[in-house]
């Protein structure tokens, strides 16, 4: 089934500087379908207006809180109403957070979890049941280079844990899905020119953290959104349970 005859969601993409609303341009203008489910509904509906106007392609912003599994299933019901069958899911969704690990509270390390990990688990375990049955599907995890390097950009132990488990749970879900025409891919951003890391990094942390980045610069979300959009390629079909680096070359390995 052509692209063009199927949607793809990505989550947490009402941003107008985030990953997740430059993943859905360059979904979009590659032929896609797009839904963008977001917490934030008008900021959704005005991503969704941007992407539909410049592509040309049908799109739709829904509220979304992706920790709640009544609110996912809400939102996709919604969803089934005014766009194709699902073929993609980007789980691009997340929330960081800074906090040093013996000033960690439970409560901080669950809502971190449940963004990062359970909102992945709600809205793909409702999608993949569907992309399998079809016979194609393409899943691909908004990871981070801390998962891989132990922090030290942003984030702290509760962000690396759960972009960690992240990886895991691609991984897994790619050997149990592959055999039905599902790839399930991660992707993994070091520093990227977003508002989130333009509120909360200083200058003489910025510096240095540019100090080692070979490239010398941060990264643009279109550098990101670009992979993600490869990945999700019909003829991409060959590519599951792999992490795609993109870092300038801050963390080689």
């Amino acid at each position: 089934m052509p692209v063009s005859e199927l949607t793809a969601v990505v989550t947490g993409g009402a941003s107008a500087r985030g990953i997740g609303r430059a993943t859905a341009h360059a979904l979009a203008a590659s032929g896609w379908n797009v839904a963008i489910l977001d917490l934030d509904e008008a900021g959704a509906k005005d991503a969704a207006h941007e992407v539909g106007e410049r592509s040309g392609s049908r799109t739709a912003g829904i509220a979304c809180d992706v920790t709640d599994e009544d609110s996912v299933a809400a939102a996709l019901t919604a969803l089934d109403a005014v766009l194709p069958p699902v073929g993609a899911l980007v789980n691009n969704a997340g929330i960081t957070s800074p906090v040093p690990f013996c000033e960690v509270s439970g409560a901080e390390w669950d809502r971190v979890f449940a963004v990062n990990v359970r909102g992945a688990y709600n809205i793909t375990r409702r999608l993949v049941p569907g992309m399998a049955e079809r016979g194609f599907g393409r899943v691909v995890f908004l990871s981070s280079v801390s998962a891989e390097r132990g922090g030290g950009v942003f984030g702290g132990v509760a962000y690396s844990a759960a972009k960690a488990a992240q990886l895991g749970f691609a991984r897994a879900l790619a050997r149990e899905v592959g055999p039905r025409g599902v790839t399930v891919n991660s992707v993994a951003p070091g520093l990227i020119d977003t508002d989130i890391t333009a509120g909360g990094l200083d200058a003489d942390r910025e510096r240095a953290l540019l100090a080692g980045v070979p490239m010398g610069r941060k990264g643009r979300t279109r550098d990101v959104a670009d992979l993600i959009t490869y990945l999700c390629r019909e003829e991409t079909s060959y590519v599951t349970g792999a992490t795609y680096d993109v870092n300038g070359g801050s963390h080689i390995h």
